[in-house]
């Protein structure tokens, strides 16, 4: 926990994802979420890595930049896509020079987008649990994977879900991270059900800071996650007023985490989508807030 935040008593622990960015606005408004989002003191910070392994450079260069320019826990989002196995074990050797020890190890979407038929590379990692085995090798990394409390879209059943999240909590995975959702029962309901199966490994709701609701649909559809009719109802009429678009998914986001930590939940992973605003404001409503500077 970074000295400078403070916890409210019963304030959860929180995390946040970026995407590396792709032109120089880009990069100010990441590192102006990561400065701003830096004093609540996240257990970590995730980067992601773009389909097809698209953003391999700039996933680095950013993580090595975190390491070097700040407090924060960088976590490395890799992938299995369009690559071979030598080609990502040098990737994650540079991660370990560079002083990154937390890797987010994910199959990853076919270069062609998500939806498409998934081929794995020839000589390269299957599959989640594949890579994370071939991490573990390499060196002692933190290892976070996904999870989806409403089942992968390409996976046969639920059980079926939970069976591929033991192989690569078997293959060195320390902890698992959802999809987004917008039902606690769903996500409680599923966390009960991997705790049956005898999963012991953190399991942290993912929770969706994504205030443009035609594009959270789009998003939504594509991974099997569901929107509840009120979410529907509350944007409609909305798509011309950005700021109380705003306010609604920052509101809608605390709620959630409300109704989770009522659950028994304490720790969240915040898909910020680099936007400091909505991430502190859905903490501050939770009670994560930065320490109050001190009097001159």
């Amino acid at each position: 926990m970074s000295a400078h935040a403070t916890l409210r008593p019963g304030a959860p622990h929180v995390s946040f994802e970026f995407f590396p960015p792709k032109n120089e606005a880009m990069e100010a408004r990441l590192w102006d979420s990561i400065n701003r989002l830096q004093p609540l003191g996240p257990a970590f910070v995730s980067v992601t890595y773009g389909a097809g392994g698209s953003t391999r450079e700039r996933t680095h260069r950013t993580v090595k930049r975190i390491v070097e320019e700040t407090d924060l826990l960088p976590a490395a989002h890799l992938t299995c896509v369009s690559a071979t196995r030598a080609e990502i074990d040098d990737v994650i050797r540079s991660y370990w020079d560079a002083g990154v020890r937390h890797i987010v190890s994910l199959r990853g979407d076919p270069p062609e987008g998500i939806g498409e038929r998934y081929i794995p590379h020839p000589g390269g990692y299957e599959n989640a649990a594949d890579l994370s085995a071939g991490i573990r090798a390499i060196a002692d990394f933190e290892i976070s994977v996904g999870c989806y409390p409403e089942k992968h879209p390409e996976s046969a059943s639920l059980q079926a879900d939970i069976d591929h999240l033991k192989r690569k909590i078997d293959n060195g995975a320390t902890r698992a991270i959802s999809q987004f959702f917008f039902d606690a029962d769903v996500f409680l309901r599923y966390l009960e059900t991997v705790r049956a199966a005898g999963i012991t490994i953190p399991i942290v709701p993912g929770i969706m800071l994504q205030p443009n609701f035609k594009g959270l649909k789009r998003m939504a559809k594509l991974c099997g996650a569901s929107i509840p009719e009120r979410l529907e109802t509350v944007f409609d009429g909305m798509d011309e007023d950005e700021k109380t678009r705003e306010l609604i998914t920052a509101h809608i986001a605390a709620d959630l985490c409300d109704a989770l930590k009522a659950g028994g939940v304490d720790q969240f992973h915040f898909y910020t989508l680099n936007r400091a605003e909505l991430a502190l404001a859905a903490c501050a409503l939770l009670g994560v807030k930065p320490e109050p500077a001190e009097a001159a």
